[in-house]
């Protein structure tokens, strides 16, 4: 008697989870960056995203070498050392029905790059980014980030004189729609902010606090796995409520609000600090500030706003991709031109 196998689990486009995987990690063994890929496997496959209609950015250092290691089938562009926003606005106005994920760093994003950054949250463009946030630039072996605790003190850097600069914090400055904060230890908490930033329209900037294993792992670094562990306040617990299909979602005694999305989804929200309301800008500032004194590492849903156009609509950018357009509807003719110089 043979033993039949049990059917292969497909997606709507007839994808295995295997199928939005990448190339294996060359990253160290326990980084929380390959936590982080594999999370974003399992909500590509649990929410059918098509990998094709997928592009991957990103800049120099180790959180830039993981869109290598999930999605196989999507674009990439790797570019210069925080210049990614860059890459990403040129991307996103040439064909704004692609769906854009950004992975970034600490280094990347919050020094070299952080003029790029504020300019992507003004401009609001949509994608997702990912700021994998260790405190270290662990690529060149261990020196401070921006994001390194004042007084911190590492092995091969010395101590750290500098206050870090806060992801969220900037993000809102910018006027970013949507900010959250995750830790890498927590999946279930990554895997609903990535669902919801998928289905919001404009920037989606999810800090998460990946610690680096081999620079910066130590007890006291509050970018260590035990620190996040031990000091992990969750101001909101919530689920994401796909488009015509409810998932049910286990939830914690207070009340319940809900935010619709664009595209007919919801993100559900539990507030479990009930001084809290995401959707109230001074708010999360004030929350924001007040656990950056008190050396709190708070995460969840901070900050949202469905409200802000995006720049490809502020640019009355057509339906169809500029990329798509034949060359007639992308260059006036030359009677055009003529009229033009005629007036000049």
């Amino acid at each position: 008697m043979s033993i039949q196998e049990p059917p292969i689990k497909v997606n709507a486009h007839g994808l295995t989870r295997d199928d939005y995987k990448g190339r294996p990690s060359t990253l160290c063994k326990g980084c929380g960056h390959d936590s982080i890929s594999q999370r974003i496997i399992s909500v590509s496959y649990e929410m059918g995203l098509d990998p094709t209609r997928v592009v991957k950015l990103s800049g120099i250092g180790c959180s830039s070498k993981t869109p290598a290691y999930f999605l196989n089938q999507s674009h990439g562009f790797n570019g210069l050392h925080g210049r990614m926003p860059s890459m990403a606005t040129g991307a996103m106005m040439a064909n704004h029905t692609l769906t854009a994920l950004g992975i970034t760093g600490d280094g990347d994003a919050m020094s070299i790059g952080i003029g790029q950054f504020k300019h992507l949250m003004r401009r609001n463009i949509p994608m997702i980014l990912i700021v994998e946030n260790n405190g270290v630039y662990g690529l060149t072996k261990g020196q401070f980030s921006a994001t390194s605790d004042l007084n911190q003190e590492l092995k091969y850097a010395g101590r750290n004189e500098l206050p870090p600069i806060d992801v969220c914090l900037e993000s809102l400055v910018g006027d970013c729609g949507f900010v959250a904060r995750s830790f890498a230890g927590d999946p279930r908490q990554v895997e609903e902010l990535l669902k919801a930033a998928l289905s919001h329209r404009g920037t989606a900037v999810l800090d998460i606090i990946s610690p680096c294993v081999t620079f910066n792992d130590h007890d006291d670094s509050t970018k260590s796995y035990a620190y996040g562990k031990a000091h992990e306040q969750v101001i909101s617990d919530f689920g994401f409520v796909a488009p015509q299909e409810e998932i049910s979602v286990d939830y914690e005694p207070g009340t319940a609000a809900d935010v619709t999305m664009h595209d007919g989804s919801r993100v559900r929200l539990r507030k479990l600090d009930e001084k809290h309301d995401p959707r109230d800008k001074f708010a999360a500032m004030r929350l924001l500030m007040e656990a950056h004194d008190k050396q709190e590492f708070i995460t969840g849903l901070i900050y949202i706003n469905e409200e802000r156009p995006t720049l490809d609509e502020l640019e009355h950018l057509p339906k169809t991709a500029l990329a798509q357009l034949p060359i007639d509807k992308l260059r006036p003719s030359p009677e055009a031109l003529a009229k033009v110089m005629r007036e000049l």
